[in-house]
């Protein structure tokens, strides 16, 4: 039978809109609209994405949009194709650049995905074309399998894949035609000069362009580019986790290193040490984003790691942060003193940076001189006076609170208390009337009043200059788009129980869990928020720190009065289905009284 859908043919609008409309998922009135409309869109334009532009909700499920991609998984359903959503950072572009050119991809709208010794994948936003499947298969001797893929993603990755494919395949070529990999040294340092770049270095700056660009797409914290034996790893840290995302040549990994060193203002010759620098760059959108950079001579080269601030962090208020009305009134009482300290504690990357700065934003008034000393300094900023540690000449973080004090400051900011003479600078300035925030490495913020009397800190003076510390961790947020409620089980039970002991606190009815989707890389979670325990150093509980302290007490009389342990903080955060049982027992320490 000379059936339509067994004809070679591309999509058509008309054809679109009648299986819409038998499915259910369409409205006739909308449909017979848009039939009579179709003369305004020409037929480069896929008929997925004309359905898409109306902005229609699912005539069955009304709280669902007919987005690009519900419609592009729909047509596979409709066609008996696996549906594909394209993840750049799992593609393996010196594969599929030789499995076709660009002309012709563009030519049938296909884009190869994968590429493995007995198949090619390729993915596909029209069903019924298969001419170029019978021409390919005798060439690549190889088992060709369709997917259906979103017309938008083949559109934007058909010129963007191929670039890169062509970019790596010639930095490669061009790193095997040279004996060592100086020469890619030699390449960047004549654009130091000031001379014209190569086409090799053209290339070089389109991988790391595009580099960057993902990272900033896919809400990176971290970019890690880690030389191996053979091969060059890249991997990208989100949501706290790391993900690998690319292998590249190696030659092409060390020009790379060498093209983002030279843009760090950092020795590009000099591979023997560590070496720090900072590089502003834009997002897609515009914005502008710092990257802290920092490389380490390892076994098989040079390991380099971009940290990504998120520019939108001094902007924030504490509520974003993940601060309840609670948490955000004793802070506010601690930090709006005149003079004192107040700490911040948590292991890295537990959002300390983040809370701190924020904070001085926010503090930073015309009327007040705010000065940090900072090793490094994390993300400039023009309200704040900020100077940086520099080892070399001997400037540590006391040095420098010394010469802070010489600058008429109201508010002063130390990066860290790692030793005494830094705890004791600290302490000075507060009793001559600033206010001190700095950070400590504890699990909780008890431990931070131990950790000051480990140092040597004598007990009367935490007790006259101490106003507050406050421990934080980061925990991943549910996808809103994905995340499952489900009624508590017995096994939750008892776990939720063991999370909140001894609080008597009401269990919630239900519990969220992780599912995955598009949305978030199907890892169930969108981004982070805090847990925050915040300890007011009171009248009473000064009475329990002196030299052989008891922590359990002051931690029992902080809850007294109040604070609420990481554990609570999380499972409130729990009980409002912001976050999972699971991330909160693994992320937030069970009170250690030890």
């Amino acid at each position: 039978m000379n059936d339509k859908t067994h004809t070679e043919h591309r999509l058509a609008l008309g054809e679109v809109l009648d299986l819409l409309l038998a499915d259910g998922l369409v409205v006739a009135e909308d449909v017979t609209a848009l039939k009579e409309e179709r003369k305004r869109y020409t037929e480069k334009i896929h008929p997925l994405v004309v359905v898409a532009d109306q902005k229609w909700r699912n005539a069955k499920l009304p709280a669902r949009l007919l987005t690009i991609e519900v419609l592009s998984e729909w047509m596979a359903n409709q066609v008996g194709l696996p549906y594909m959503h394209i993840d750049p950072l799992k593609i393996d572009f010196s594969g599929v650049g030789d499995v076709m050119s660009s002309a012709y991809a563009t030519r049938f709208s296909i884009l190869p995905v994968q590429v493995t010794a007995n198949e090619v994948v390729v993915a596909t936003a029209e069903p019924y074309l298969r001419e170029w499947e019978r021409e390919l298969a005798p060439i690549l001797r190889k088992d060709i399998r369709r997917v259906m893929a979103s017309p938008a993603d083949i559109e934007r990755y058909l010129v963007e894949f191929f670039n890169l494919a062509k970019s790596v395949k010639k930095a490669a070529q061009k790193g095997e035609t040279n004996a060592s990999i100086s020469s890619f040294e030699q390449l960047v340092e004549l654009g130091k000069a000031n001379r014209t770049f190569d086409a090799n270095d053209q290339h070089i700056i389109h991988i790391v362009d595009w580099l960057w660009q993902y990272a900033f797409d896919q809400r990176a914290s971290d970019i890690h580019i880690e030389p191996r034996r053979d091969i060059g790893i890249v991997r990208f840290r989100i949501d706290g986790m790391l993900h690998q995302v690319y292998q590249i040549p190696m030659s092409v990994m060390s020009a790379m290193t060498s093209r983002i060193k030279l843009l760090g203002r950092m020795d590009v010759i000099e591979k023997r040490r560590p070496q720090d620098g900072r590089v502003k760059t834009r997002t897609p959108s515009g914005q502008e984003v710092e990257l802290r950079l920092s490389t380490l001579p390892t076994a098989f080269g040079e390991k380099l790691v971009m940290r990504i601030f998120d520019p939108e962090v001094v902007v924030r208020d504490l509520r974003s942060l993940g601060f309840s009305e609670d948490d955000q009134s004793r802070w506010r009482q601690m930090t709006g003193s005149p003079n004192g300290i107040v700490l911040v504690t948590g292991p890295t990357g537990s959002g300390k940076t983040s809370t701190l700065y924020t904070t001085l934003k926010q503090l930073a008034t015309p009327e007040v001189n705010v000065c940090t000393i900072e090793d490094p300094i994390e993300m400039v900023e023009a309200s704040f006076n900020q100077m940086q540690v520099q080892h070399n000449i001997d400037i540590g973080f006391a040095d420098g609170v010394r010469a802070l004090m010489r600058q008429d400051p109201d508010i002063i900011m130390i990066g860290e208390i790692r030793d005494l003479e830094t705890a004791e600078m600290a302490i000075q300035s507060a009793l001559t009337g600033h206010l001190v925030l700095s950070t400590l490495h504890t699990n909780d913020a008890p431990s931070a009043i131990t950790r000051m009397l480990d140092l040597g800190v004598p007990a009367y003076l935490i007790n006259s200059t101490l106003l507050g510390v406050m421990a934080q961790r980061l925990v991943r947020t549910l996808c809103p788009h994905c995340k499952k409620p489900v009624p508590i089980t017995d096994d939750q039970r008892n776990s939720w129980r063991a999370l909140v002991a001894p609080w008597k606190s009401t269990e919630p009815a239900q519990l969220y869990q992780p599912v995955g989707c598009l949305e978030c890389r199907m890892t169930g979670f969108m981004g982070r928020v805090g847990i925050y325990e915040v300890l007011v150093n009171s009248a009473e509980v000064r009475k329990h720190v002196k030299p052989q302290m008891e922590i359990a007490r002051v931690r029992e009389q902080a809850i007294r009065e109040g604070m609420r342990p990481l554990r609570i903080s999380g499972a409130l955060k729990v009980a409002q289905g912001l976050t999972s049982l699971d991330e909160i027992i693994k992320v937030a320490p069970p009170a250690d009284d030890s």
